[in-house]
């Protein structure tokens, strides 16, 4: 296995990229066109690409997991050490933060600045809990049953979350923490943040079951 330091600075490196490429990506979108489908498209899409990317290079170190619930799951699954993965989760959110504060730096905004995009309510809630759940069972799927797929499963559902469901596809508490210090396209109000984590956590959960079930009784037919 690869030591933890390594581990750390991919999983902090690869949420940042994904962070600067997030909120990048809005900034550019919401400044190239007043279209918020054309805006949405400019994000969505550098967004799945990125995650191709991260996940191809990253994986083989860290996992590649660049995102706190789905270190959760790996360490509920005893994949990765409870100590691990709370080491993970830190190192995600430092990297997803200063993503942020890289995206703003490019496009001369302030470094941080609370967003004041409203994103609450249940059916915020009910999607981000799908967008998580989705995400959560494609990974486990996807290294059940084609590995080398995962990149390109994780990027290319992102990709079609971003538009069916109404949060847009967050599904990573590291990312919705540092959409809170973005006051562009793709920010958050820090007051909904916590709204969102619990949201995602419990779609997590479940597919963690989902997946146990599913994958398990499929391998045994083999």
């Amino acid at each position: 296995m690869i030591d933890l330091p390594r581990r750390l600075v991919a999983e902090g490196f690869g949420t940042c990229l994904l962070v600067a490429t997030v909120v990048g990506s809005g900034i550019m979108a919401a400044n190239l066109t007043a279209d918020g489908g054309m805006a949405l498209l400019g994000n969505t899409l550098p967004t799945g690409a990125i995650l191709v990317v991260l996940v191809t290079v990253l994986g083989p170190i860290s996992g590649a997991h660049l995102n706190p619930v789905v270190s959760m799951v790996f360490a509920l699954r005893r994949e990765l050490r409870a100590l691990d993965a709370a080491f993970y989760v830190l190192a995600q959110i430092g990297g997803a933060i200063i993503g942020t504060v890289l995206a703003h730096a490019m496009f001369a905004l302030p470094l941080i600045e609370a967003s004041a995009k409203a994103r609450t309510g249940p059916s915020q809630w009910l999607a981000e809990g799908i967008a998580a759940f989705g995400l959560v069972a494609i990974i486990l799927g996807g290294l059940a049953v084609n590995r080398v797929a995962v990149p390109w499963l994780v990027g290319l559902y992102i990709t079609a979350a971003y538009w069916f469901t109404a949060s847009t596809s967050f599904a990573n508490p590291a990312v919705t923490i540092a959409r809170a210090l973005t006051d562009t396209f793709s920010g958050i109000r820090p007051i909904d943040v916590p709204g969102f984590i619990v949201a995602q956590v419990i779609g997590a959960l479940l597919a963690l079951a989902l997946a146990g079930w599913l994958w398990n009784a499929a391998a045994t037919q083999k």
